[in-house]
């Protein structure tokens, strides 16, 4: 299967973005990307600092045995830090249920949710990973990093998402 990637400069949310291409029909593996979230939020609606130079995606997953979102997130989680580790050297860190650490602070949020029309119609992941940002807020410095923070230089996000769109797929089609 195909992916198709929709590129955006800003969207408020690249999850709103995928769950309106679901409801109108558009294929699993739909990829919405943009440079930037004006509105990007987590799992009980925390915002999320969606900057210029991070990775903010949301896929349009196919119709899975596995029922339970939670599964997909974590399974997600695994993917993501897989990737870092490969890529960079990097030794993250999965906190249950969708976040991914870095030397104690996060660097990716995942949100997993149901696309509902009378029935489950299809899952959409929403993916906000903190690849090229230079600075975070001081409320942020704490808590986040980004890869760019950690490795002192600038990382490649189209090898880190196809990387991490693959590795998804890769595990979906043994598990289904």
């Amino acid at each position: 299967m195909q992916i198709d990637f929709k590129k955006f400069e800003a969207v408020a949310s690249t999850s709103d973005e995928a769950k309106k291409l679901a409801l109108s029909g558009a294929e699993p593996w739909t990829v919405v990307v943009a440079n930037e979230q004006t509105g990007g939020h987590g799992r009980k609606g925390d915002e999320w600092f969606s900057p210029t130079g991070g990775l903010y995606f949301s896929i349009i997953l196919p119709k899975s045995n596995i029922e339970d979102l939670q599964t997909l997130t974590i399974l997600a989680a695994f993917i993501i830090a897989k990737t870092i580790k490969e890529i960079y050297g990097l030794e993250p860190l999965i906190k249950l249920p969708n976040d991914v650490l870095l030397n104690g602070k996060k660097i990716c949020g995942i949100l997993t949710e149901n696309i509902i029309d009378k029935e489950i119609k299809t899952s959409v992941m929403g993916i906000g990973l903190n690849t090229n940002i230079k600075e975070l807020p001081a409320e942020l410095k704490g808590i986040a990093t980004s890869l760019e923070i950690e490795l002192k230089k600038e990382v490649d996000n189209e090898k880190i998402i196809n990387q991490i769109i693959e590795g998804l797929r890769a595990q979906l089609e043994i598990l289904n």
